[in-house]
């Protein structure tokens, strides 16, 4: 028989790699532990001297899975992220087997690696709105089963406990610790009246047992069911002669068609029956008078004929003819400065306002439908006239048969301050035309004056006035002589120039008089 020898030298060194196995060293580390963060001495733990560790070599057989060996100090460090759900899902305990490569000479060490659970899940439900019907029949005490949250965590962290929102109706029973045994149920704790509450919306919350607790929720929404709990609001039928029966007075502004099923039933064996569709038309009545609304107002206007003045607005709540409506001028009668439109409501002039009109017209409209009988509500208008022929419109509200409204109310201050504000406008108009009198004669006299005509101004003997200076600086006059200076046109650009005379130190006094020459006054024009 040929054998080869490398095949036997192969199975020779596995035989003895094996052989070496030798301990095993247990670690654990929590999931999300930082990169770098040491899980153990692995060469210490291991019996291996400092010196043999510096010597030899200790790496892992199957790298990749979350640790690695540092081989400078030969321990067993975080090289990246660890899940603990990744690597185990929900086992537990969840632990991971590496083998240690010593060289020099070849041992191999088995290392346990115990991953431990964090809280780092938080309860999740398979959706987040849960919606279902329930039935307004259902008794006290009926159960709803709900589906529970789950969460990816394992032992306490993955203990679940629910709460629900406050609700008169429903509670929650909860039984069980774990997904997988637990039951989780609604329970109805008083009758559903759908009329009442036809939709309820609830919050279930899930919270673990870890530290710090996380929460899940889910929105409930839970809607009633009808059931035939409500007798008849309207009408009866009677059971033997099938007559159909009003149970309380209709009201056509609430409901105009009733529509229901009716069924009926023989003697026979086996009984027979038949549906039919009764359809009962509610018609109308005119039991509601014209309703006033707030009427609008025209601003300021002109005393001629056509203008709108206001216009009364009402409605009725009845339909058809019992709701049209048509407006009347009550008050005053005759021929009146103001007229009604018949179904418009507008107030308008009728002619052009005068003074025998007076300054205050009450306008006294009614508003009445085409129903049998006719119903009316009453409004009064209040107009004022002011001078230049304008007017202000006011109305004020006033009783009728079922209601009534207005425009803005009159008061007697009104009149009062028009005729203040006229004396006002007259004492303007005089004052100003006093002011333009006094200018305009003014103006006048200074024209008179600026452009009337000189007279010749001859000189010859008079009185004259002396004026000398005293010592004191006042002056002196002495009438003895008169000079008079005729000055032609366009003087005003000469320069007059009085020259001072050589008088005797006795013109100072005022009692000395003296004959003075002409060449003495000195006056001289340049």
């Amino acid at each position: 028989m040929v054998v080869s020898w490398g095949v036997v030298l192969r199975v020779v060194v596995v035989e003895a790699a094996w052989s070496l196995v030798v301990g095993q060293v247990r670690y654990s580390v929590p999931e999300e532990a930082k990169a770098g963060t040491v899980v153990g001495r692995l060469a210490q733990d291991l019996g291996l001297e400092a010196v043999d560790g510096e010597g030899r070599r200790l790496r892992l057989v199957s790298p990749g899975r979350g640790v690695e060996v540092s081989g400078a100090s030969g321990a067993l460090v975080v090289s990246s992220r660890l899940d603990r759900e990744e690597l185990c899902g929900k086992s537990a305990p969840c632990a991971l087997r590496l083998e240690v490569l010593v060289e020099r000479p070849l041992r191999v060490f088995h290392v346990e690696l115990e991953v431990t659970d964090i809280n780092d899940n938080a309860p999740v439900f398979r959706v987040n709105e849960e919606a279902f019907s329930i039935a307004e029949s259902s008794l006290p005490g009926s159960r709803f089963p709900l589906e529970g949250a789950s969460d990816a965590d394992v032992g306490a962290n993955a203990q679940l406990s629910y709460t629900l929102s406050p609700s008169e109706y429903f509670t929650l029973d909860h039984q069980g610790s774990n997904d997988q045994s637990a039951s989780l149920a609604l329970i109805l704790t008083k009758p559903l009246d759908r009329e009442t509450v036809p939709v309820h919306r609830l919050v279930l919350t899930a919270s673990d047992a870890g530290r710090p607790s996380l929460t899940g929720t889910m929105e409930l929404v839970i809607s009633v069911l009808d059931a035939n709990d409500n007798a008849p609001h309207y009408v009866s039928v009677d059971a033997e002669s099938g007559r159909v029966w009003a149970l309380q007075p209709l009201d056509y502004e609430e409901v105009q068609v009733l529509q229901f099923e009716v069924r009926a039933v023989d003697a026979g064996d086996p009984p027979l029956s038949g549906n039919a569709t009764v359809q009962v038309f509610v018609v109308d009545e005119n039991d509601n008078a014209p309703a006033l609304l707030p009427s609008s107002v025209g601003g300021g206007w002109g005393g001629s004929s056509s203008e709108v003045v206001a216009k009364i607005r009402a409605v009725d709540a009845d339909s058809g003819y019992n709701a049209w409506l048509r407006y009347e001028l009550w008050e005053p009668r005759g021929k009146g400065p103001f007229r009604v439109g018949l179904y418009s409501g507008e107030v308008t002039t009728s002619r052009a306002l005068e003074e025998a009109d007076g300054p205050r017209q009450r306008l006294v409209i009614v508003v009445r439908d085409h129903g049998e009988p006719s119903l009316s509500a009453t409004a009064t208008l209040s107009v004022s006239l002011v001078e230049g022929g304008e007017a202000a419109a006011a109305a004020a509200a006033s009783g009728g048969s079922s209601s009534s409204s207005g425009l803005r109310p009159w008061s007697g201050s009104e009149g009062v301050s028009s005729s203040g504000a006229s004396a006002t406008n007259v004492w303007l108009v005089v004052a100003i035309c006093a002011v333009s009198s006094v200018f305009l004669l003014a103006v006048v006299l200074y024209g008179a004056s600026r452009w009337a005509p000189r007279a010749a101004v001859l000189s010859g003997a008079g009185p004259a006035t002396l004026v000398c200076a005293s010592e004191v600086g006042s002056w002196s006059y002495s009438q003895r002589q008169s000079r008079s200076l005729c000055v032609a046109e366009g003087a005003g650009k000469s320069d007059l120039m009085v020259f001072s005379p050589n008088f005797p130190p006795g013109c100072a006094a005022l009692g000395e008089t003296a004959d003075i020459p002409d060449h003495a006054l000195g006056i001289a024009k340049s």
